[in-house]
C-alpha cells in the first residue's frame, strides 16, 4: 500500500527542482516506490568542500530535499510539511562520481514526520545517514 497522497512521478519529481537549490545542484530524482523516494548528486566542483570531497552540506541538501519532498506527498491537499530538525552523519568521503539518496519513513503522524535519508556511493558504500524530523501543517483558510 502506497504512503502518497498526491499525484506521484518521476516527472513531478523532478519538476519540482525548477529553479532551485536542487537544480543548481543537479539533483535529480531516479526512483520511487510505495514508501521510498531516491535521487542522485553529482560530486563534483560545484558540491565539493575546498579539499575536493564531497562537501558534507551538500549531503544535508540532498537529504532534506529527499525527506522534505517526500513529507508533503504524504499529506493531503490541505496540508504541507515544513522542516523541524535535520542531523548528519558523515562516514565516508566521496571524491568523484555520484551518490544516491534514498528516503523512508520512520513516523507519519498527524503533526509530525520522521524520515531517514541514506547517502551512498556509486558502489553502494554509506556516505552519509540523516534523519530528518518535519512538522505537518495546515494550510490556512481565507
Amino acid at each position: 500500500m502506497s504512503i502518497w497522497k498526491k499525484p506521484i512521478d518521476l516527472n513531478i519529481l523532478n519538476n519540482t527542482s525548477k529553479n532551485t537549490l536542487m537544480e543548481h545542484l543537479n539533483i535529480v530524482y531516479t526512483d520511487f516506490g510505495s514508501d521510498y523516494i531516491q535521487a542522485q548528486m553529482p560530486v563534483c566542483s560545484n558540491t565539493h568542500q575546498p579539499l575536493g570531497m564531497l562537501h558534507g552540506g551538500a549531503s544535508v541538501a540532498l537529504a532534506e530535499t529527499l525527506g522534505s519532498v517526500a513529507a508533503n506527498f504524504c499529506v493531503d491537499g490541505e496540508g504541507y510539511c515544513v522542516g523541524l530538525e535535520i542531523n548528519a552523519n558523515h562516514v565516508r568521503s566521496v571524491r568523484n562520481g555520484f551518490v544516491i539518496g534514498i528516503t523512508k519513513p520512520i513516523h507519519l503522524g498527524v503533526s509530525t514526520q520522521v524520515w531517514q535519508i541514506d547517502i551512498k556511493d556509486e558502489r553502494k558504500r554509506l556516505v552519509c545517514t540523516s534523519r530528518l524530523t518535519m512538522a505537518v501543517k495546515k494550510n490556512k483558510k481565507g
